[in-house]
Order: C-alpha cells, then sequence, then structure tokens
C-alpha cells in the first residue's frame, strides 16, 4: 500500500520507500561523537583547540562537547561561554578523558594516558624531541588513533595548524624583541623600528617561510632595516615578491652572515628543521660577536632550535642572558596571544570533527581524506610515524597497507 498524502502523491520524507542502498549510505557515514578537551596546562599553554563558537556548531550537528572546567580560561574563555554553547563542563579529568575524540593543544603526557579508556582518537601537537617513551607505550597499549596537529594538510597540500601559529610566531616575535629592547625588561632602551634622524634598528631573519614572511612585514612596518637568509635563491625570489624590496636578502653565506651580526640588533630564527635534526645555523661563538644588549627569537626551539645558545624553555620562564645578548626561547610562543591563536585552531579542527562525524570513523575518515592520513602517527596501537620509530628503535608499519585491510 502506498504512502499517499491528501493530495495523492507519495510521501518522500518516509524513508520506508528510501533505496536500501542509500539508507545504509546514511546510517553508515554519521555517527553521533563525543569530544573531549582537557584543561592543557603543561608549560604554560594558554591556547584551546575550540572555541564556544565552533563547540555550538558540533553540538548543533548532535555531537557531544566535555569540557574540563577552566579549560578555556587562558585564552580568556570562561566555562559559562561553554556552557551556554551546549558544552558539558566538568571538574572529573577522567570523564573528559572517557570521550571519543580527545582534543588539546600541548602534547600527551603518560598521565593523560592513564585517563584513557582505549580505542579513542587523539588530536594534539605531538612534538617529536619531547615525547617520550613511556607515553608513547602507554598510548600503544591503549590502541588509540593519535594525529599531530603539526602534520595536518589541508585539501591545497598546505599545513594549516603550522600556517597559522607561524603567521602569529612571526608578528609576536617582532613584538617580543621590541619589548625586550625597551627599558621596561632592562633592555638598552632602543626603539625597534626608526623615526627621522636615527638610525633604524636591523633585523636579520633566518628563513624565507611563513614565519620569517610576517616577522619581516612586522619589523619592516615598525621602520626597521631588515636583511634575511636562507639557502633557496627561488624562496627568496618568492620572499621579495610577497614583502617588497624594502629588505635585503642574501644567502647563507657564512662572511656575509658573522659581519651582519656583529651590527644587529634582533636576530630571529625562522628555519624550518627536520624531526630530530637540528642545525645550528648560528654557532655560540657567531653569537658572541653580537651588540650587548641585542636579542634573540628562535621560532624553531620546538623542532631543536636553529641558534646554538638557545634553549627550549616554557612560557611563564622564556628569557635568559647569555654573552650579553637577551634570548627569548618558549616553544609555545602563540599561546602569549592565546585569544587569537585559538580561534585560529579552532578554524581548522571545527570543521574537521564535523568531517570525522559525517564519516562515520576514523577508519573512513583516514581513508578518504589524505591530509588528516599525514598527521597520523597511532593508528589503533600501531606505530606509523619512520621518524618515532627510528627515536625509539621500534619497526613502524605503512599506514596505507594497514587501512586497505579495513
Amino acid at each position: 500500500m502506498n504512502d499517499k498524502g491528501k493530495n495523492g502523491k507519495v510521501n518522500l520524507g518516509n524513508t520506508a520507500y528510501m533505496p536500501k542502498e542509500e539508507q545504509l549510505e546514511t546510517a553508515v557515514r554519521f555517527r553521533k561523537i563525543s569530544i573531549g578537551i582537557p584543561c592543557g596546562t603543561k608549560d604554560d599553554e594558554k591556547r584551546v583547540a575550540l572555541t564556544p563558537e565552533s563547540v555550538n556548531l558540533l553540538v548543533e550537528d548532535g555531537n557531544e562537547v566535555i569540557l574540563q572546567k577552566g579549560a578555556g580560561n587562558g585564552a580568556n574563555y570562561s566555562d559559562r561561554d561553554y556552557s551556554e554553547n551546549g558544552a558539558i563542563v566538568t571538574d572529573s579529568p577522567a570523564r573528559v578523558f572517557s570521550a571519543d575524540v580527545i582534543i588539546k593543544v600541548a602534547p600527551f603526557t603518560a598521565k593523560d594516558a592513564d585517563y584513557l579508556k582505549g580505542n579513542q582518537v587523539l588530536l594534539s601537537y605531538l612534538n617529536v624531541l619531547k615525547l617520550d617513551e613511556e607515553t608513547l607505550a602507554k598510548l600503544v597499549r591503549k590502541k588509540v588513533t593519535a594525529i599531530a596537529f603539526e602534520k595536518i594538510r589541508d585539501a591545497s597540500g598546505v599545513l594549516p595548524v603550522i600556517e597559522s601559529m607561524s603567521e602569529i610566531s612571526g608578528i609576536t616575535s617582532v613584538l617580543v624583541a621590541s619589548d625586550y629592547l625597551s627599558n621596561h625588561h632592562g633592555g638598552k632602551g632602543v626603539m625597534l623600528g626608526g623615526i627621522t634622524g636615527v638610525t633604524p634598528t636591523e633585523v636579520i631573519i633566518l628563513g624565507a617561510n611563513t614565519a620569517g614572511e610576517f616577522a619581516a612585514k612586522a619589523a619592516l612596518g615598525l621602520g626597521s632595516q631588515v636583511l634575511i637568509f636562507d639557502n633557496s635563491l627561488q624562496q627568496l625570489r618568492k620572499f621579495e615578491a610577497l614583502v617588497g624590496h624594502r629588505l635585503q636578502t642574501s644567502v647563507f653565506h657564512p662572511q656575509v652572515l658573522k659581519k651582519a651580526l656583529k651590527s644587529a640588533d634582533v636576530l630571529i630564527g625562522a628555519i624550518d628543521l627536520e624531526d630530530l635534526k637540528p642545525w645550528y645555523y648560528i654557532t655560540e661563538e657567531m653569537v658572541k660577536t653580537m651588540k650587548k644588549g641585542s636579542v634573540i627569537v628562535d621560532l624553531s626551539i620546538d623542532r631543536g632550535g636553529c641558534i646554538e645558545t638557545t634553549e627550549c624553555r616554557a612560557l611563564r620562564d622564556p628569557v635568559y642572558v647569555k654573552h650579553g645578548v637577551t634570548h627569548f626561547s618558549a616553544w609555545n610562543l602563540p599561546s602569549r596571544v592565546a585569544r587569537t591563536a585559538s580561534i585560529a585552531l579552532s578554524n581548522v579542527f571545527s570543521p574537521m570533527l564535523k568531517n570525522l562525524a559525517m564519516a562515520g570513523s576514523i577508519t573512513q575518515l583516514l581513508k578518504s581524506d589524505s591530509g588528516v592520513r599525514n598527521g597520523a602517527y597511532l593508528y589503533n596501537g600501531i606505530l606509523t610515524n619512520e621518524t618515532l620509530g627510528q627515536k625509539f628503535g621500534i619497526l613502524s608499519k605503512d599506514l596505507d597497507l594497514l587501512l586497505s585491510a579495513f
């Protein structure tokens, strides 16, 4: 018997008459997920991966978001901001870590792993240099699928988290340098930039990449003289096209670099280093030749650093003086402007989590999204990251081959 309305037409809203294949596709593809947002306090991490507005979008889609009390405080988002947008706010870490998906900015720790129930999806920074064997072993035992923020790619092949955080780091590095050149923090009382009749400050940037680009734009905007070094002539040409010809460019010629360092007021390291392979473009001997009171900001410090005298420090204690030069080397510099950084992160992860729910499972998402797949370093507790395998002497497996079995 046909299901007809008053007008005699078949009611297409009744799924009883939907082709069975289409019903199956709909049932398999969408699955409500629970998302846990822990309170990340490691190394003064103030960023939060999802804003209240993004939480609202996820909840409206039928998902559940569980926030640990205070998780948004560092970015000036209150618990009430989240609860009013549909989040469940709790002071129980165990409740948060029991969600299907756990997303936090700071890398997971062994303590975090103890709360996990297992067979979950984890999203966070990986930070290969700082990950310890105990934490990795616990994550393997819990059979989690873990995805690193810094390895995720978008549809155009760009690393969206790295790009957005590099933009923030580049601009913030110049603001930090300006602060520490001034008298406010005991600097030599120099204004970063220049005014009529006064010689402008000199800024050296290592690396013609996104962080270097935004650092250069900020320094030029303040009136500084900017000299940028990179090994790639192609990158330097591209950089000049983006920033303009007001800056000077050079390949890494030792004599040119040494001469420039002697008169530099600020040195910003923005080199893209390969994991576990730090390369010091600036040696300690070269730092000794810099002017007293000059400032170094190493944006590569989370990957080992590109300046020999820099140390990987927490944001609560990022500054020290060595050979008369002020060093600022916090690995999570974007946390200094946590609200802006949190919005940028949320712009990346909100649609990704919606896609995960629509895919129905992390396996389906990894199969269909090569960018997310690029970020996976554990799949159901199996190590799939070659760099981590080399670090801990563990054989890593090919993720594509593992996925082909499902």
